[in-house]
């Protein structure tokens, strides 16, 4: 289905930073909707797209590869573009609107908004019109939101109506608040990352499935 195909009572799901073939088995037998690459060298859960296309030829279809950048140039991302079968990108750094249209060159991408502080939901939504997500994650030191959760309070109610901007919401999900942010905010899909792994930089199986069990558990409450 995707990450980003709407279904009313189903949230999407997207697990962030997988590395292994048994990473990307274990989060496809779970009901994963998308998985994310990420293609930033600082990061421990940096691939290289070789390895990332390898991983991609294991997915079903229907599950989205999400291709994680931070502020590439244009060698890298041509490089990551060559090799790996990307089908949504993710511009986590400080990339312009002008500039993430021209990378992603008409291919669905989504902008991470790092929300901290008196963040300008409305003024990031127009400046970012063309995006086809927003991923809402926490400011922190650097970039990706370190498994910290923001307040989900500051979110405007324009971008949890019907109506509303499609919203990835990360940042510090995990098995116990999940369901309290699916019904609170409605996001169109949610995503994790450190939220399911036993060490940093290494998933867990069991996690995983029993963060997409709370997420299922959510939808099911809320349309009960």
């Amino acid at each position: 289905m995707g990450l980003l195909t709407y279904s009313p009572g189903r949230t999407r799901v997207k697990i962030c930073g997988l590395r292994t073939a048994a990473d990307i088995d274990s989060a496809v037998s779970a009901g994963v909707d998308a998985v994310g690459f990420v293609f930033y060298p600082p990061s421990v859960r940096v691939v290289s797209p070789n390895i990332a296309a390898q991983l991609i030829s294991r997915l079903p279809t229907g599950v989205d590869a999400v291709g994680l950048v931070v502020n590439a140039t244009d060698e890298q991302f041509a490089a990551i573009r060559a090799a790996a079968s990307i089908t949504l990108w993710q511009f986590h750094g400080d990339e312009t609107p002008e500039r993430c249209a021209e990378l992603a060159a008409g291919e669905p991408w989504m902008k991470a908004a790092r929300v901290g502080g008196q963040f300008a939901f409305d003024d990031f939504s127009l400046q970012y019109g063309d995006a086809n997500a927003f991923l809402l994650d926490a400011l922190v030191e650097g970039y990706g939101g370190g498994g910290v959760p923001f307040d989900w309070q500051g979110i405007p109610q324009t971008w949890v109506s019907e109506n509303a901007p499609r919203v990835v919401l990360s940042g510090g999900l995990n098995t116990h608040n999940v369901g309290e942010a699916i019904a609170r905010l409605h996001p169109c899909a949610v995503d994790v990352s450190s939220g399911v792994e036993s060490s940093k930089g290494v998933k867990d199986s069991v996690l995983m499935a029993d963060f997409i069990k709370a997420v299922r558990a959510a939808d099911a409450k809320a349309s009960s």
